[in-house]
């Protein structure tokens, strides 16, 4: 088995620089209506698209690293403080694109 099927810290780096981008932009909008949250909701998750689209073009996952991509993701979003329901719903988001 080769090394660099394991390391998966590239993929972690992107995960953990991608749910920071995202809580950077939700971050104000909490105190809007539900309306306007799901607005800049929406603009967030298509920037986060692209941004997983060109780390895809770029980088080759496999079963493993997409694992720890999305794991790493997930504990990023908990750790700012984000619900875990919708850190959750986010994780899902990120690893049916992966």
């Amino acid at each position: 088995m080769k090394i660099g099927w394991l390391d998966a810290s590239e993929g972690e780096a992107f995960a953990k620089g991608l749910a920071a981008s995202i809580l950077g932009e939700l971050s104000g909008a909490t105190a809007a209506s539900e309306a306007k949250y799901r607005a800049k909701a929406d603009k967030a998750l298509t920037r986060a698209q692209r941004q997983v689209e060109q780390f895809k073009a770029s980088h080759t996952l496999n079963i493993y690293k997409k694992s720890r991509t999305a794991n790493a993701f997930l504990w990023a979003l908990k750790d700012a403080g984000c619900p875990e329901a919708y850190a959750a719903e986010l994780t899902d988001w990120l690893t049916l694109r992966l």
